[in-house]
């Protein structure tokens, strides 16, 4: 029994490895739609970048953490974070004839974060008797800024804690309420409640948080930041900047200063580090090349300016809008970094020291390394059909199956 139950635990590997391989090779390949490319891929065109390239398989699903080792402190892991989460292309409530509030994201609060999004920027005013999520300026919100009342967004989240019980999610509240326990009252109704992590167990100092695995095991699985200092003590709601330090939004300048309410980046008397790279109008089509090469570059420039910390939270508008790995790969980056020393989450391994990578499978292809001459890559300057390379993963897939079968065979007779 012992035996197998080994056995079973290098199938489990293995198999999971195999498939990064398999899904890797797809990034970057030429396509003319989603079913060309591979499970956490879609097939996009990012004109601002070259406008006469033809489309190409981008990542669109997230590394789950949950997959490697979640024994280490909350602080030591990076989650990506969508900037005005709920601000939905074609989200309307019909208030008024023109809706000018600006939007930032693509798709639903679920479909985020079953992407793989862990942290979300909500912001929440008083409006019509009820808390909306809206838009605005000033403080105030209008029907022609207001987006949605806040309920449905905070029952979705509840929803996939409920039906993901490894997963642990983070809110931004940028707060404009200020009706008595209107934060507390909405969650509650929502059947939030149960999974906050409590006030108590925040480090008060900069130190370390819990673990992960230990903040999964007792369901509090919920951290809720808010932007008004008087909450945390009339209801126990986090003020960020006690426990955040923030890099000022709207800048894609490559020197991450902090923004105004943040303590200085390099604090290190606050153990969370956010950083916002993202321009002050949104902007879709240019998205995908601020999501890409600058982006990845980024990454350093905020490590030093944090005092050597690596990022825990990455906020991105568009957040899918990529020519490569985008935010996606980030986040590999940072969690590599945070959790071995690697560049890459994938070459962690379990013992060894930090700093002793293990490349178990190809680095990511994106915008700062080139697409491999291979088979089942089109040569640079050449075209590649949608056939070629459907053959090529079709190949791919069948040599897959093939091997896993067979280890499913063994794994049987064993």
């Amino acid at each position: 029994m012992k035996g197998n139950k080994i056995f079973l635990k290098f199938f489990s590997i293995w198999f999971y490895l195999l498939m990064q391989v398999h899904w890797w090779k797809q990034i970057s390949n030429v396509c003319k739609t989603d079913a060309d490319c591979g499970q956490g891929l879609n097939c996009f065109q990012c004109a601002a970048a070259n406008a006469t390239a033809p489309p190409i398989c981008t990542r669109s699903l997230a590394t789950p953490v949950s997959s490697f080792n979640t024994t280490l402190p909350f602080n030591q892991y990076a989650w990506i974070t969508t900037h005005n989460s709920y601000a939905i292309e074609g989200v309307d409530p019909g208030l008024s004839t023109f809706n000018l509030a600006p939007r930032n994201q693509e798709d639903s609060v679920t479909s985020q974060l079953n992407n793989g999004v862990r942290g979300l920027m909500l912001d929440m005013y008083d409006f019509m008797n009820d808390i909306w999520l809206c838009h605005s300026y000033q403080g105030e919100c209008y029907n022609f800024t207001a987006i949605s009342p806040v309920n449905g967004t905070l029952t979705a989240i509840a929803t996939f804690l409920a039906a993901n019980p490894t997963e642990v999610v983070s809110i931004f509240i940028e707060d404009y309420v200020h009706a008595t326990n209107g934060l507390t009252n909405a969650f509650t109704k929502a059947g939030l409640m149960k999974y906050m992590f409590p006030l108590a167990k925040m480090p008060p100092d900069g130190g370390n948080w819990p673990t992960l695995d230990s903040m999964i095991a007792s369901n509090e699985r919920l951290l809720v930041f808010s932007s008004i200092e008087s909450k945390q003590a009339t209801e126990g709601i986090a003020y960020q900047w006690n426990f955040v330090v923030e890099n000022q939004y709207g800048s894609l300048l490559q020197n991450c200063p902090n923004r105004g309410e943040s303590q200085p980046m390099n604090s290190l008397s606050r153990s969370l580090v956010l950083e916002n790279y993202f321009p002050s109008g949104p902007n879709e089509s240019f998205a995908c090349v601020d999501n890409s090469a600058d982006l990845l570059n980024v990454l350093g420039v905020c490590h030093t300016a944090a005092g050597n910390r690596w990022s825990n939270f990455v906020a991105v508008d568009f957040y899918m809008r990529c020519t490569g790995g985008g935010v996606f790969e980030a986040v590999d980056e940072l969690n590599g970094e945070l959790e071995c020393g690697c560049t890459d989450i994938h070459y962690c391994k379990a013992g060894n020291a930090r700093g002793v990578c293990v490349q178990s499978a190809p680095a990511p292809v994106g915008p700062r390394s080139p697409v491999p001459v291979t088979s089942a890559s089109p040569t640079p300057g050449a075209a590649s059909s949608p056939e070629s390379n459907a053959a090529a993963s079709l190949y791919s897939s069948t040599s897959f199956m093939s091997l896993t079968l067979c280890l499913a065979i063994l794994l049987i007779r064993h």
